[in-house]
């Protein structure tokens, strides 16, 4: 007869209940953070213009709306925090699943229709969570690794997780909520080494860390994630401690410096074509073409904004150049929105649209400059557009064309 293996005890002087709960709680309050910044990050790469990844998701489609392009750093603050935050959240995500583990193996898994449906919720959270992170994780780390859509999967693995998360927070939160009410915080942390929260049959159970004990190490986890995270949204020293983000710490020389997502050898941009030949041309009620001498006789126009990448790095820089809006005039068309193309052969990022709040920014640049030094290749050159709050792939490098949509010129 076959015989189920022998299943290890998972024996714990402070497993039970009220760490599980612990650790549940502060799960409540950020994973719903994580969630909304990720679905907000869709929602800004533009799905009104059919821009948004992936790009047909039928009934799963987010409201659409016009982006916000102040503060210029919403979309700065918007991905470091959901990066950020995604990482530090593993330590805790991995202690609930130990507090847990007992029950996501007991034997036979499923006793009744209503322990079904629990166990389906588990999961799906607990699948979704995992699948989110991995994913996650190895998309910051390295480029375009997987052989699917991360967007896509990404995109439609949170929507398992929403679920099983609502679901399973509708079964699981009054029993927490009651669960910490019993035993107050402070009397946790007032715990020394070797105190139980229950007491197994098997009193020869190795006596551990205390709850307190067990607080501090994945509090202590977190942090060390955080100190190796955070600086690449956070300009200053913490830039080069950010070794869990590591894309893009010098792609320069002097005032450029500064991080990219994708060099212009991996672009696949032909350098002749940013020679003396280039030309840049516009359309809208007429059409325009400039070189760069011709850009550079234009007014000048200098913002201080930032550039904020998906993977969750962000760097500010000053850019001067000419405004999108006077680029706009001189195409004849006095509102509505853009379509940027770039020399760009390789990726999924060569076009970009603009909406009307972004084409008419003030802040909003086709820039030629950075810290008062000519763009390098690889930030661009021989032109870029900066706007205020955009993500950073939509800040459209080395840009060939720009197609103005909208009233004419009066």
């Amino acid at each position: 007869m076959l015989s189920l293996p022998h299943l290890p005890p998972f024996r714990s002087t402070i497993r039970g209940p009220w760490l599980t709960s612990a650790f549940g709680a502060v799960l409540l309050v950020a994973l719903p953070v994580i969630t909304v910044t990720g679905l907000l990050s869709y929602i800004a790469y533009g799905p009104q213009f059919g821009q948004a990844r992936p790009a047909e998701v039928g009934w799963l489609r987010l409201p659409s709306f016009a982006w916000p392009t102040d503060p210029s750093w919403i979309y700065r603050l918007n991905q470091g925090l959901h990066v950020t935050l995604g990482i530090v959240v593993i330590p805790l995500v991995l202690a609930k699943l130990w507090s847990v583990m007992p029950k996501l193996v007991q034997w036979p898994p499923v006793r009744s229709p209503a322990q079904a449906l629990e166990r389906l919720t588990v999961l799906m959270l607990v699948g979704g969570v995992l699948f989110e992170i991995v994913t996650g994780v190895l998309n910051i780390q390295y480029d375009y690794i997987f052989g699917f859509d991360f967007y896509a999967a990404h995109y439609f693995g949170a929507w398992v997780f929403i679920a099983g998360f609502l679901s399973h927070a509708a079964i699981k939160v009054p029993v927490m909520w009651r669960t910490l009410r019993q035993t107050p915080l402070s009397d946790v942390l007032r715990e020394r080494n070797g105190a139980a929260e229950t007491r197994p049959d098997d009193e020869t159970a190795p006596k551990g860390i205390s709850r307190r004990g067990a607080l501090a190490l994945v509090a202590g986890g977190s942090g060390l994630l955080a100190a190796l995270t955070i600086g690449q949204t956070v300009d200053g020293p913490l830039r080069s401690t950010a070794l869990l983000l590591p894309r893009g710490r010098t792609y320069g020389d002097g005032p450029n410096d500064f991080q990219i997502n994708r060099t212009a050898v991996a672009a696949g941009i032909d350098p002749a074509s940013t020679g003396d030949s280039w030309r840049m041309e516009l359309s809208g009620t007429r059409a325009v073409g400039l070189d760069r001498a011709a850009l550079e006789s234009m007014e000048q126009h200098t913002a201080v904004l930032p550039i904020a990448c998906v993977e969750g790095w962000s760097t500010t820089q000053e850019w001067t150049g000419v405004r999108l809006r006077d680029l706009a005039a001189l195409a004849g068309v006095s509102e509505g929105t853009a379509t940027v193309s770039s020399l760009e052969r390789n990726g999924a990022f060569a076009r970009a649209t603009l909406g009307e709040n972004q084409v008419w920014h003030p802040d909003s640049l086709l820039a030629l400059t950075v810290n008062g030094a000519t763009l390098s290749l690889d930030h661009g050159y021989p032109a870029r557009v900066i706007v205020p709050g955009l993500p950073g792939v939509h800040n459209t490098k080395w840009v060939a064309r720009i197609d103005f949509v909208g009233e004419a010129a009066r």
